[in-house]
């Protein structure tokens, strides 16, 4: 008799379903059986790989802020949770910039608020994964890269700041004051199908090139970036997640990098997708109107390597942008003949 998959009728809460991570992320747990319950604040179906793909259809998904206590309360309360993967956040560097008290609202006290309620809602629940991100590590130089995962926090940057107070009450909760089962995960930038987000440099890019318009970079090309794609990660939050179950004393409160430890020039990412679909011309207009951005209230160097992962679980990234850039392309026209742009 084959043993019962490990996935097959957990009960998992994931925030932010309706995000580009949350909703891969969603797609591939209720595909091995888990009983997915999703939380969103976006009632908004467009943008969405959740309902482009019908994934929400698989699911239990519920419609509140991240901050409503009482409701998220009883959804962990009816549905027995046992593994929370916490991706909801507010993830934009230019929208936390204008806004930044709406930012600290839904990355620090929505992640306050959950793990408050995890708390006094212990029985059930054993595994609980933060996303963190890189950019709660600050400024620290291309001398310094890639981040170590014991490298000090010191943002200064309304969205790096969000992340790393979140990642240090998370710390808190994971402590043997409260013990709850946690880890911390700080990526690098993801990409792939799925992420409609088209201020992001990668999609923003490929539907520039797919409808000849022009992509309007924050910098001037010489950011230096790490990208990792999405099966990579959703990978990586499951291998987390399972191990944290398991072995609840050894893993909590430890904190995973990821990336692929390959840093790329913004630049760069910009020749390779003009490149690949022969925009020759249009890279070298673009080239010109970049040089003259300046850019402020962005990190200028982040990078990652996954050495504890690879130590601890034998994780290493299998998949190379360059290698996926055309099945990443053809998924984006597909999208762009079934949806107005």
């Amino acid at each position: 008799m084959n043993k019962i998959h490990f996935w097959k009728n957990k009960n998992i809460l994931i925030t932010g379903v309706a995000g580009f991570v949350g909703s891969n992320l969603a797609k591939n747990l209720s595909n091995l059986g888990s009983n997915v319950i999703g939380i969103s604040q976006r009632k908004n179906k467009k943008n969405s790989l959740l309902f482009y793909e019908n994934i929400n259809k698989k699911i239990e998904i519920f419609y509140c802020d991240i901050t409503d206590k009482e409701k998220i309360n009883k959804i962990i309360k009816k549905y027995k949770i046992q593994i929370c993967f916490h991706l909801a956040a507010q993830v934009e560097v230019g929208l936390a910039k204008k806004d930044p008290y709406g930012t600290w609202e839904s990355n620090i006290r929505g992640t306050y608020t959950l793990l408050e309620l995890f708390r006094k809602n212990k029985k059930q629940i054993k595994s609980i994964i933060i996303a963190s991100s890189d950019k709660a590590y600050g400024e620290y130089g291309l001398n310094k890269m890639p981040y170590d995962e014991k490298y000090p926090l010191k943002p200064i940057f309304p969205y790096d700041t969000s992340k790393a107070c979140a990642d240090m009450i998370a710390k808190t909760y994971a402590s043997k004051l409260f013990n709850l089962p946690i880890i911390i995960t700080r990526f690098s930038n993801i990409y792939g199908p799925g992420q409609l987000n088209f201020t992001a440099l990668i999609p923003g890019l490929i539907k520039s090139c797919i409808f000849n318009r022009r992509f309007k970079m924050r910098g001037n090309g010489e950011s230096i970036r790490d990208y990792i794609y999405i099966n990579d990660i959703v990978d990586i939050y499951k291998i987390l997640a399972k191990n944290l179950y398991s072995k609840p004393k050894k893993y909590s409160g430890e904190i995973f990098n990821a990336g692929t430890n390959t840093p790329y020039k913004t630049k760069t990412i910009l020749k390779n997708i003009f490149t690949y679909k022969k925009r020759i011309k249009e890279l070298s207009k673009v080239n010109k109107i970049i040089k003259k951005n300046k850019t402020s209230g962005e990190l200028q160097v982040q990078y990652m390597n996954y050495i504890k992962l690879n130590k601890n679980f034998g994780w290493k990234p299998k998949y190379e942008f360059g290698k996926v850039l055309p099945e990443v392309f053809k998924w984006y026209e597909d999208y762009f003949k079934n949806t107005s742009p």
